[in-house]
């Protein structure tokens, strides 16, 4: 089997990384960026701090209207916003949402029509092969990995679905990884995104698809999650926690270059059906999608069990997945996250719509254990 290896985005990783941003934008000579964020940054202060970087360097003209799960009025608002200004490059600031959000800006400038045919169920990257202006991702949450990631999620509000987005052509041309970005971050925001990472790594290690570099990368990314988490939920000052989560999360989206599983299909519907956040509906699915797999991936869930510290050497596969479990499962009672969906407002009577959009996303192809309806039915009632 012939597989095509790829690891091109380059990371500026470290307290204080944020200061080179001037260095990196000269770089494309840049006469005018568009910054990417949303309101919360604006409050914090941190997109001032930003733009007076770039002050000496270029204009700076700021989108701050991103909000969770972004829809295409979002996505469309932006690029006339690049289009109007005549930028020559975006800078994301901010969460997943965000930085998926100029990632999209910079693709959607040149690429009309219909959103739908440029995502992966339409084999929408065949269709991206106009030019894409560069985009810088500046990270501010420990979650997602959308800084080193090709693709983008965008919300199709007619069908009020998620849709990605991937094309190399989307990638960042750099990622500035700054933990001291996140010291403010609160606790429970900490958790949820903190999970997110965590299942991005774990479905990618199980995930069908074969990249054994990915595999290494998603078994050290599940390691930090694990020695790290707790820490940086409990003391969000942990500089050291900080890092920790922030290349964590990064690795997860370098490691799902392998695609991902199960949980990433009932997590989307979960957002644009019952307003989860993302990161805390992948961590309350997390579980119950392993005891779903543990049939077909023990093995592989007994190696996750070992990245996480538990004493596996002597256990078999299944008594071994089932530690991983378990580790998972306390992961969420130390970060305070809840366990059960009826405890975010989701009811029975969502299930169906859930079920149907969930076997409609692509993240379950690649799942080690086939998905039917039923199965994603059971899956929401076993999480509810």
């Amino acid at each position: 089997m012939i597989t095509s290896f790829s690891f091109p985005t380059r990371i500026l990783f470290g307290p204080g990384a944020i200061t080179q941003l001037p260095d990196l934008v000269s770089e494309f000579s840049a006469k005018r960026v568009l910054l990417v964020t949303d309101q919360g940054l604006v409050r914090a202060g941190i997109a001032d701090r930003v733009k007076n970087l770039l002050t000496d360097s270029c204009d700076v003209v700021c989108y701050d209207k991103v909000e969770p799960n972004p829809t295409e009025t979002i996505l469309e608002e932006a690029v006339s916003e690049f289009r109007d200004h005549a930028c020559d490059m975006a800078v994301g600031l901010g969460g997943g949402s965000v930085l998926d959000t100029a990632k999209a800006t910079c693709f959607r400038l040149n690429h009309p029509g219909g959103l739908n045919q440029y995502e992966i169920l339409a084999d929408g990257s065949r269709k991206i092969t106009r030019i894409v202006p560069p985009n810088i991702a500046i990270p501010t949450t420990s979650g997602t990995g959308s800084e080193v990631g090709r693709s983008a999620v965008i919300t199709l509000e007619p069908e009020n679905r998620k849709a990605v987005l991937l094309s190399p052509k989307m990638m960042p041309a750099a990622a500035v990884c700054d933990p001291e970005l996140t010291l403010s971050l609160p606790p429970g925001l900490t958790a949820a995104t903190g999970m997110d990472a965590l299942t991005h790594n774990l479905e990618a290690y199980l995930s069908t698809e074969y990249h054994p570099i990915c595999d290494a990368v998603a078994l050290g990314g599940i390691r930090l999650v694990a020695d790290h988490l707790v820490n940086a939920v409990q003391n969000g000052k942990d500089i050291d926690a900080r890092a920790g989560m922030m290349l964590a999360s990064s690795m997860g989206a370098i490691a799902f270059q392998k695609d991902l599983g199960v949980a990433h299909a009932l997590a989307h519907p979960l957002s644009t059906l019952a307003n989860v956040p993302h990161g805390l509906a992948n961590a309350i699915v997390l579980p119950h999608t392993m005891t779903f797999n543990r049939e077909v991936s023990a093995s592989r869930l007994k190696d996750i069990a070992r990245a996480m510290g538990c004493a596996v050497d002597t256990v078999c596969d299944s008594e071994g997945a089932n530690l991983a479990i378990a580790a998972v499962g306390r992961l969420l009672k130390e970060t305070q996250l809840p366990s059960r969906l009826s405890a975010v407002g989701v009811t029975e009577d969502l299930l169906p719509a859930l079920a149907q959009q969930a076997i409609s996303d692509p993240n379950h192809r690649t799942n080690p254990r086939p998905c039917t309806i039923q199965d994603m039915d059971q899956l929401y009632r076993a999480a509810l």
